[in-house]
């Protein structure tokens, strides 16, 4: 997420203006009924330390199970010390206490991505087919299946092909980055893996990586790997124009996120004053959080809270993280401006697409807390590191 993710954790990106992404999964969870729940965060920890607020908003902050933050740490082990380099060397890293936890079923997943899913129906199939692993999968175009794992299964469900990130897809059918282990055989394969890539890596890299890259297909190789197919609404949001493209499908209508009243999607959310509109101002088919004031035009996007928009300013086809001000006469489109940034009088910041909707190359990115004088210009895909003038 380039300048965006200089100073947070992905996790913690806002999304919808009065959520983060790390609620997704949580929320899932807690509706659910899964209370042992482990974060694992490799970079900028701290950045979710107020979004996470230690589980309460999910019900995990109790005295026994519930939320657990694991930080990378140092003197624990040769083989344990250091950040991870993917997320099947984060299991690595655990597995003593995944051993020490002894869990039924360990159920793994990533947090950006947004989705209403319930865990229990891929876990009630891994169950059924005593599967080493059930990969939860959906289908997505061609064209975006390049940045995913594709998963072919037979007629029984049984994975009989699973190709990371291929130059030329087989299937649209991806893995969603859920899956469903039976710990102990998890955890033997990744020592046995280790045990074998240890010497081709360098330092603290145990060699494993992604998930894709050699446990699954090992797994796959064994043959006691399952698919289940989720239905719905899933966007994997790790990248600008998908992050983009996310809340332009809720300014169309909720795809399912939000409209289902025994699963709200839970967040510790900051209160505030109410959403103001002046007179003479023009808000179209966007979203406003909490403390919004507005007195020039809003088209096709989402304001986060505190958002200032001057009179004669126009904000369209853009996201808008909290507390930005964007003053008088000052044009902003096709962009994702980042906390607390002033975008002075009569700047101009992005301009339009060659198509519906913007490449990652088309979208401005405005990091935390820059200032963009008055009448300056930036010209689409522009980038702008946290606290430039």
């Amino acid at each position: 997420m380039d300048v965006l993710t200089r100073e947070r954790a992905k996790p913690s990106l806002p999304f919808a203006g009065v959520f983060q992404l790390v609620d997704f999964p949580l929320s899932n969870l807690a509706h659910c009924g899964i209370d042992d729940v482990w974060l694992a965060v490799q970079y900028q920890p701290s950045s979710l330390d107020n979004e996470v607020a230690n589980g309460r908003p999910w019900d995990l902050d109790r005295t026994r199970g519930g939320f657990r933050l694991l930080i990378p740490q140092a003197g624990v082990g040769v083989a344990e010390d250091g950040l991870a380099a993917g997320n099947a060397d984060v299991l690595f890293r655990v597995r003593e206490q995944i051993r020490a936890a002894a869990p039924e079923v360990l159920l793994v997943m990533s947090s950006d991505h947004v989705y209403r899913f319930d865990y229990d129906e891929a876990i009630a199939r891994h169950c059924e087919k005593e599967a080493e692993c059930t990969v939860v999968t959906t289908e997505v175009s061609l064209e975006q299946a390049v940045h995913h794992a594709t998963v072919q299964a037979n007629r029984q469900g049984r994975v009989t092909d699973f190709a990371y990130k291929p130059d030329q897809p087989p299937t649209g059918v991806i893995a969603t980055e859920i899956f469903v282990y039976e710990p102990t055989v998890l955890v033997e394969l990744l020592e046995e893996l280790h045990s074998k890539l240890s010497g081709r890596s360098d330092g603290d890299d145990t060699g494993l990586g992604d998930f894709g890259e050699h446990l699954l297909p090992l797994l796959v190789e064994r043959g006691s790997v399952y698919e289940h197919r989720m239905s719905g609404y899933w966007k994997d949001v790790g990248r600008p124009e998908t992050y983009f493209e996310a809340h332009r499908d809720l300014l169309t209508g909720d795809p399912g996120l939000f409209a289902e009243p025994g699963w709200p999607v839970l967040t510790r959310t900051p209160q505030g004053p109410p959403v103001r509109i002046h007179a003479g101002a023009t808000v179209e088919d966007s979203l406003l959080s909490t403390g919004c004031e507005v007195r020039g035009e809003v088209r096709r996007s989402v304001l986060g809270p505190e958002v200032t928009v001057g009179e004669g300013a126009i904000v369209s086809d853009a996201v808008i993280f909290a507390r930005v001000h964007i003053e008088g006469g000052a044009r902003v489109s096709w962009s994702i401006v980042d906390t607390g940034v002033v975008v002075g009088t009569r700047a101009e910041v992005g301009g339009s697409p060659r198509k519906s909707l913007p490449t990652a190359e088309e979208l401005v990115l405005v990091g935390r807390d820059c200032r963009i004088a008055a009448g300056a210009r930036l010209e689409p895909g522009a980038r702008l590191e946290p606290g430039s003038t």
